[in-house]
């Protein structure tokens, strides 16, 4: 059995400004992400039908594995591909609950890119669900540092370079 694992890196916002409302009531922000090398960890392998189990330091202050973000994203992405296929998944805890360094997108967003390579999915898939899911997980889908503007549904890839100037075409 063919068994994958990807890691969920904690986001850090380096820079957060709330610049207003958008029409739509939500906040329009300007950010930048960056992300580190500790994080949660998911691990999937074939199965009939999808699966959640999470365990490490931190899954007692999870709720119910089936309202768990990286379980709604698994079924996302396959809804959108038009697959059946199942997946146990196996979450590892390791970044504190609610603390705001993007755990649950993190955990989402590496179910959507591990889910595609154990599908042999088109990775298109998960970027079109991703920002569904919640205005980190496109970012968090990438894993690289970037700039985020509106309501986290513009990214682009952010450098120490790019500081000099600071808006993105």
């Amino acid at each position: 059995m063919t068994e994958y694992c990807e890691p969920a890196p904690a986001k850090l916002n380096l820079a957060l400004h709330v610049r207003g409302k958008l029409p739509d009531g939500r906040h329009r922000i300007e950010t930048i992400f960056a992300f580190c090398t500790d994080g949660d960890e998911l691990s999937a392998a074939d199965a009939d039908n999808l699966s959640l189990d999470v365990r490490g330091p931190f899954a007692g202050d999870l709720g119910n594995p089936a309202d768990n973000l990286a379980l709604r994203a698994a079924n996302a992405l396959r809804e959108h591909a038009g697959t059946d296929r199942g997946a146990r998944l196996t979450l590892t805890k390791s970044l504190p609950v609610a603390s705001g360094i993007g755990g649950g997108s993190a955990d989402a967003a590496a179910a959507l890119r591990l889910l595609t390579r154990l599908w042999s999915i088109d990775p298109a898939h998960a970027s079109a669900v991703a920002p569904g899911l919640g205005a980190d997980v496109p970012a968090c889908l990438l894993s690289m540092s970037v700039r985020g503007d509106g309501a986290g549904m513009s990214w682009c890839p952010w450098t120490q370079a790019s500081a000099a100037h600071p808006f993105c075409s």
